[in-house]
């Protein structure tokens, strides 16, 4: 139950590594397999989803609400955003089942683009802030 106690107050899609590290220090006798074992029960009861916006690194999210994950490619933060699939038209799929409706995106979080602009010295649309024509 830790496990999921975690995951529900700490809405940042950790991994399973993530998790194991945070609770071993007051659960010494915490092992990866139990945690990995009770995330697998979690997602089986529909509690717990698994979020793949890194392609190979499983993360886990416990909001089972519609909604879309934004991913940092520069900090690796995952963001939750509002998101309703619908109305969404799907052209090509007449004869398939969807099992599984999810949005990712990446770019730059709010905080990763600001710090660009200062480095570039920019307005943060990879443009210079300097006049094209004050060469």
């Amino acid at each position: 139950m830790q496990v999921l106690k975690y995951l529900l107050e700490h809405r940042t899609h950790p991994t399973a590594d993530e998790i194991f590290s945070s609770l071993v220090e007051e659960m010494p006798t915490l092992s990866r397999t139990s945690v990995y074992n009770a995330l697998r029960a979690f997602v089986e009861a529909g509690l717990v989803k698994v979020v793949t916006v890194e392609g190979d690194k499983a993360r886990f999210d416990a909001d089972m609400k519609e909604h879309g994950h934004f991913r940092c490619s520069r900090c690796g933060r995952v963001y939750d955003f509002g998101f309703s699939f619908e109305g969404l038209q799907w052209e090509g799929l007449e004869d398939f089942e969807v099992e599984s409706k999810e949005l990712y995106l990446r770019g730059l979080c709010p905080e990763c683009k600001l710090d660009n602009k200062k480095k570039k010295g920019g307005n943060g649309n990879g443009e210079s802030s300097r006049d094209a024509t004050s060469w």
